[in-house]
């Protein structure tokens, strides 16, 4: 039974109120807003009014029954008409429009074949059922099971389950004695990117990967199954990329430039991401019969799923023989993009980007952020029509090929770097939407920026403002030290950015400040990377009505109108240094905390070793000592960062001290050029691809963020003589940072007085 939980404070009777607001809830249509003397605020707040008057949820629904009729993954006839539909609908609301093409390496299988050979035969089934209940799945087209960019491969070995398949996994292999060398592995979706496993295991000496989806984690446990419930069915499989994106994203033969047609490319065999081993997704119904033939110890008790089996590690007696090739070709990229000119400051982009290719059909992800975006421009292209024209250029853009590898967001980013550098004030990303929270990730300096946005925004179900909502899933899901900030801090943070969607390329390699957003946490799933991500699915379990669809084109439509016509950018520095603070002491208490774990591992190993010889008996692996671990000097660092949060209030206070004045072009190129400080041009170790030195993806753990990362790596892979290096890179980045802050305090000191620009 589903049991819904009120996060809003007291439930009675069916309604919701709230017991704590925030410390800004106070905050009224009165108030001014970041970058907008008050007279403005009055005037921005009208217009938005309007522009939520335009939105229609008819056209949401419509959008998406046309875009998700037919599979439309990159390089298909589908798609392509689904990109000239996309350009003639900009069009007809009067934007500027390209096609704007590129060609990148895109295989699809030819041969997929996975057998159990002994002690007992079977042979996966690899296909997911047509169901009367959803009318889209049998249409023709789809791409099959598998996963892109995995090598060609015919192997046969033992089989040895490896929990996630996540490095902390094959650790406890090895306090098991159990190694994956020469054997093929079986690992379970969650824990970490998908594209982690495979290359984890081939690390560690594996010839094969199998990932499945266990039912605990996405199936029957959690719900009903579809087309009963909305929870992944027996046969339902989980396609997806494997490329080793936190090396670079994008097309994997042309890094760092434009996969243009005629482009210079890499042989398929210098391509650094693509998989080292073959590896197969593959069903939880076709997964049971390989687990259930496996001997070997026990799974240890958080390793085991919901099969009905008892969970074994193996390695054998199961052996299974797994056989792929693939049809390596370049497929065309088609990114649409369209353009509403500034009035005032044309050079100055806001962009908007949302992906619109699938694994399938893709209703939720990624449609249901691409029909949001097609109403917010629709909505705006009827403001215009009212006599209004943005200051700043806003440049809408729906990718092509996001999901095997954000290629035509890279590809168009490496194609127009010297451009963007210049012009691009701010990107705005949404993927998938669905009932729930406010789910709110960018660059710290755009975080009051949101907050503000947040504030003014209801929550269709609960009526009052998603920050609120959400400042009150915050309290009801943390606790300590930070539930207290939570209730606490006026503004919510922001996530911090790894990778897995379009703003990855925006943020990490050119240093243009970022947001994403959506909403989630209340559809049902299951349907993710399948041919049941459909119409009927999404419109039974995710979104019904709409309703969260309408209220994120609510969000956007504010940040793009907010950040098009305010007088100046809306970036404000307090809250990435009070990150930026949190970060540092982060870094620090890992490497005092590494050095306090080693320092006991190494005195209970003395301690087995001793008993070890003094028993013959004894036959439990020992594992090796750790290396000692260095103290490292932090000073430089937590210096930086002072300079920095006194940089960020010094700005503030000469914003707040320039109300009504007429602030020159100069202050937002200024504003602009603080993200681009944090950019390394050499980048990061071992993947110079990523120049950003606050946020990026993990080397292990993909989508999942990375603060700090070139020196918070460093110190967890207890590589000493590289975090002794990357100490006074990241200290000087820091210190870069303040200063470019400084420069735009400095534009501001001939128009202060004693009013504030709030």
């Amino acid at each position: 039974m589903f049991r819904r939980i009120c996060l809003t404070g007291l439930c009675l009777l069916g309604f919701c109120l709230p017991l704590h607001a925030g410390p800004d809830a106070a905050g009224s249509a009165a108030s001014g807003l970041i970058g907008f003397d008050r007279a403005d605020t009055d005037k921005e707040r009208a217009l938005e009014a309007q522009f939520d008057n335009q939105l229609q949820k008819a056209n949401l629904s419509n959008s998406l029954n046309k875009l998700a009729a037919r599979p439309h993954h990159v390089g298909s006839a589908a798609q392509k008409d689904n990109a000239e539909y996309l350009a003639s609908q900009f069009r007809s609301w009067g934007y500027q429009v390209e096609i704007e093409r590129f060609e990148a390496l895109f295989p699809e299988p030819k041969t997929r074949l996975l057998e159990l050979v002994g002690p007992t035969k079977f042979k996966a089934k690899l296909r997911e059922p047509v169901l009367k209940a959803d009318r889209t799945s049998g249409a023709a087209g789809e791409l099959p099971v598998y996963n892109a960019y995995s090598i060609d491969g015919d192997v046969t070995g033992e089989l040895v389950y490896v929990n996630y398949g996540v490095p902390k996994d094959y650790e406890e292999l090895e306090r098991r004695g159990i190694d994956v060398k020469g054997k093929i592995v079986i690992a379970r979706y969650g824990g970490s990117w998908r594209g982690i496993k495979p290359k984890v295991a081939a690390e560690h000496g594996a010839i094969g990967c199998i990932i499945y989806s266990d039912p605990k984690d996405d199936g029957y446990y959690q719900g009903d199954v579809y087309p009963k419930g909305a929870w992944r069915n027996p046969y339902g499989a989980q396609r997806g990329s494997v490329a080793d994106m936190p090396v670079y994203p994008g097309d994997p033969l042309t890094p760092d430039v434009g996969a243009t047609p005629g482009a210079k490319r890499l042989d398929r065999s210098q391509a650094a991401t693509l998989t080292k081993i073959p590896v197969l997704p593959i069903a939880y119904a076709d997964a049971l019969p390989l687990l259930g033939a496996l001997g070997g110890p026990l799974a240890p008790a958080e390793w085991r799923g919901a099969l009905p089996i008892p969970y074994h590690l193996g390695a054998g007696p199961a052996k299974v023989h797994l056989k792929l090739s693939f049809d390596w070709k370049l497929v065309p990229v088609y990114d649409v993009i369209a353009r509403l000119p500034g009035s005032e400051r044309p050079d100055q982009w806001i962009i908007r980007g949302n992906h619109y290719d699938g694994w399938v059909f893709g209703a939720n992800d990624p449609l249901s952020g691409a029909v949001t975006l097609l109403e917010e421009a629709r909505a705006l292209s009827e403001l215009v029509k009212g006599g209004w024209r943005p200051k700043r250029t806003i440049v809408f853009a729906l990718w092509d090929g996001e999901e095997p590898g954000l290629i035509g967001s890279t590809e168009w980013v490496e194609t127009h770097a010297a451009e963007l550098d210049k012009k691009a004030a701010l990107y705005i990303n949404t993927d998938s939407n669905a009932r729930g929270f406010l789910e709110m990730g960018g660059s710290h300096s755009l975080e009051h920026f949101f907050n503000e946005v947040a504030r003014d925004v209801p929550d269709p179900e609960k009526k009052l403002p998603v920050k609120d909502r959400l400042r009150a899933q915050r309290i009801y899901t943390s606790s300590g030290e930070e539930r207290r900030e939570v209730r606490n801090r006026s503004d919510l943070r922001l996530a911090a950015l790894g990778s897995g969607s379009d703003y990855s390329p925006f943020l990490q390699h050119l240093g243009i400040a970022s947001l994403n957003l959506g909403y989630g946490g209340e559809g049902r799933g299951g349907s993710y990377h399948s041919i049941y991500d459909s119409i009927d699915h999404f419109e039974r379990f995710i979104d019904p009505g709409y309703q969260y669809g309408l209220t994120l084109a609510q969000t956007n439509g504010r940040l793009l109108l907010r950040a098009a016509d305010a007088q100046v950018l809306p970036f404000e520095f307090t809250g990435l240094a009070d990150t930026l603070e949190k970060y540092v002491k982060e870094v620090t208490a890992l490497e005092k905390d590494l050095r306090e774990a080693s320092l006991e591992k190494n005195r209970q190993i003395e301690e087995r070793t001793f008993f070890a010889v003094a028993d013959p008996t004894e036959t439990t692996v020992i594992p090796k000592p750790d290396d000692a671990v260095p103290e490292l000097d932090f000073a430089p660092l937590k210096a930086a960062a002072a300079k920095l949060k006194a940089s960020a209030e010094r700005y503030r206070l000469a914003l707040e001290a320039s109300q009504n004045k007429p602030l020159p072009p100069t202050l937002d190129a200024a504003l602009i050029a603080v993200e681009r400080s944090m950019l390394n041009p050499a980048g990061l170790p071992r993947r110079p691809w990523y120049r950003h030195q606050f946020y990026a993806p993990g080397f292990y753990t993909g989508y999942g963020v990375k603060t700090l990362p070139g020196l918070r790596e460093a110190i967890e892979e207890r590589q000493w003589q590289e975090a002794r290096t990357q100490l006074p890179l990241l200290s000087a980045t820091v210190e870069g940072v303040a200063a470019a802050i400084d420069r735009a305090s400095a534009i501001l000191q001939p128009y202060q007085s004693t009013s504030a620009l709030r």
